[in-house]
């Protein structure tokens, strides 16, 4: 066996032993990688500019969609079928296909992005922390992972990123899979429960960025970072 990042391009191989404990096989289920999925390296790339979550505008709002989650979302721009991550800022399409099955069609139809709809690429949002409390526990979390959680504000429901410093509310809506619900349940970020976001707090900055797997599973391209790709075992 060897690890992802040290496959070369164009080599089918099946992933045999994920390292690294439930959050990391949670992440790579989201992308649709397990234990005896079959993928094919198309190259070994430096991060992009889009390498975190997305702000886009989709049914006359705002959304941030994980980084993760916007590989899988292709739109239609002038005839052209690309990646929803392809886009620039301001550029529009309309989305064409969704790859991940009904349920996640089902996770982003309630952010106002489904088959048929225009988006718009707003921009690229920093890896900033969000620090939020419930019941007076802070918890922080990264802004693509707060994005899959809802709240009711002045009767419209919004991600617990658009919250404004001070600001609480009532969450009302996970969106996500099994494993993304028990480790929100384990932060106590449950539906009925008041959060409050107290504070952003900015990175560091990064001098160098690293590299990414991009590969292919059956038509789906996905984007896999350096240390995901690095526990990751296959043959």
């Amino acid at each position: 066996m060897k690890l992802l990042s040290e496959v070369e391009p164009e080599v089918k191989v099946a992933v045999k032993r994920i390292d690294g404990g439930l959050e990391v096989k949670g992440h790579l289920e989201e992308l649709g990688i397990a234990e005896g999925t079959e993928l094919t390296v198309v190259a070994t790339e430096p991060v992009h500019v889009h390498a975190g979550p997305i702000s886009l505008k989709a049914a006359g709002r705002e959304a941030v969609i994980a980084r993760g989650w916007a590989d899988k979302v292709y739109v239609d721009k002038e005839g052209e079928t690309l990646p929803l991550l392809r886009l620039e800022t301001g550029e529009k399409g309309t989305v064409k296909t969704i790859e991940g099955g009904k349920v996640f069609e089902g996770y982003l139809s309630g952010l106002g992005i489904e088959k048929g709809s225009e988006v718009e690429f707003l921009r690229h949002l920093p890896d900033d922390t969000l620090v939020f409390k419930i019941d007076d526990k802070e918890i922080s979390m990264g802004e693509g992972q707060a994005s899959k959680a809802l709240v009711e504000k002045e009767g419209k429901s919004i991600q617990i990123n658009y919250l404004e410093e001070g600001e609480k509310a009532k969450i009302s809506k996970i969106i996500g899979g099994t494993s993304l619900r028990e480790k929100f349940e384990q932060l106590r970020i449950v539906e009925g429960k008041e959060i409050t976001l107290v504070r952003k707090e900015m990175p560091a900055p990064v001098p160098k960025r690293g590299t990414y797997v991009l590969a292919k599973m059956d038509e789906l391209l996905v984007t896999i970072g350096r240390g995901l790709a690095e526990k990751i075992w296959v043959e």
